[in-house]
């Protein structure tokens, strides 16, 4: 009894590091491997050629970690979109291998196949990344709401994995649209040290601007990108409320837990006389912020799956994963993100800025 309950426990530690590197060497290694020996049959990969597929990405993303810069930013980002590109591949030579065992495929023209589908489609979603439309979303409010208002969502921007140019273009857009007000449901961040100077298009949108802090806020330096914002004119909301004339903004920290809305939104008075809008980040909650009396509530992080098929493992823990959805009376919108995280691919997602139209 005493061998195996420590043999289990021992199990259980080794885990989580064997689905790590199953995952890393299976997603990373493995499909570009396949698809070289296969696409030139004389190859035969040496140890610097193996050690740059297997470690390279892996110290790509880490050098940031030890040496934060522009230069290890933009490598850590390269690594990032070379896992994405691995993704892609990794699905595609799935598909070969399966239908390999059905019916056998010339191997080396399926190769050259392969590793080019690989890149044309990773070609395409890098150029779909680079894209950003405003979606406009017409939001009834009935009865004595207020109408005419134009609320401008950013959500998922991820400046680390991108750069700050996105954050130019992005404000340039915002600017554009003349809303009222700017509300950032998240993530504008996901690396440690970023610096204001980087944020600093933020301090130029025209509109009053809000944010609440998403998950990768939680995991860098929180309370220093808070004071960058800060600095910047952004009013950051954690916990708490503001009165926006007819309308009672409202927004919540990010949490792991589920019950994050409901726990926090009771120390929150709703405001009968106004509109309430609730933000944050993750759609978790809706039935909560409907009972509190929340009207809308704007989140993202889902990034539609950013990467298909992705999306259908999301779908499986967010199934509000992008779009306008009615919850108990409480209108929910889901962001797919205006950036991109990690790999700056989309394949079956599109980034976007929310145009949110009260009427």
């Amino acid at each position: 009894m005493e061998t195996a309950l420590t043999l289990r426990n021992t199990w259980q530690r080794l885990m989580p590091g064997l689905v790590v590197a199953l995952f890393y060497f299976g997603v990373l290694v493995y499909p570009l491997l396949r698809m070289l020996t296969l696409a030139f049959p004389a190859w035969q990969p040496g140890t610097w050629a193996l050690l740059a597929i297997m470690v390279g990405p892996a110290a790509g993303r880490l050098a940031y970690e030890f040496v934060p810069g522009n230069a290890t930013r933009w490598l850590s980002a390269l690594s990032l979109t070379w896992l994405g590109v691995c993704f892609i591949g990794f699905n595609l030579v799935i598909a070969w291998e399966c239908l390999n065992l059905i019916y056998p495929l010339p191997p080396q023209i399926s190769g050259q196949i392969l590793l080019l589908a690989t890149a044309g489609t990773a070609i395409a979603g890098f150029a779909n990344a680079q894209l950003i439309r405003v979606n406009p979303i017409s939001i009834a409010t009935g009865g004595d709401g207020p109408r005419g208002r134009r609320i401008l969502q950013i959500s998922d921007v991820h400046i680390g994995s991108r750069s700050s140019r996105l954050l130019r273009r992005v404000v340039a857009k915002a600017n554009d649209q003349e809303a009222d007000y700017v509300v950032i449901t998240g993530d504008l961040i996901d690396f440690r040290d970023i610096p204001e100077s980087a944020l600093k298009p933020l301090g130029e949108l025209r509109a009053p601007t809000y944010f609440v802090i998403g998950n990768h806020e939680r995991y860098v330096d929180l309370a220093e990108i808070c004071q960058r914002l800060t600095n910047l004119g952004i009013r950051v909301l954690r916990n708490e409320s503001v009165d926006l004339g007819d309308i009672q903004l409202v927004g919540i920290d990010d949490a792991e837990s589920k019950l994050q809305v409901k726990t926090v939104l009771p120390a929150i008075k709703p405001q009968p006389e106004r509109y309430r809008v609730l933000l944050y980040h993750r759609p978790d909650g809706a039935v909560d912020a409907a009972q509190w009396g929340a009207h809308l509530m704007l989140c993202g992080h889902t990034h539609h799956g950013q990467i298909m098929p992705f999306n259908f493992v999301v779908r499986r823990v967010f199934p509000q994963i992008r779009g306008l959805y009615q919850v108990h009376g409480c209108q929910l919108y889901v962001s797919p993100g205006t950036g991109t995280w990690g790999p700056i691919l989309r394949l079956g997602s599109r980034s976007e800025i929310g145009m949110i139209e009260l009427n």
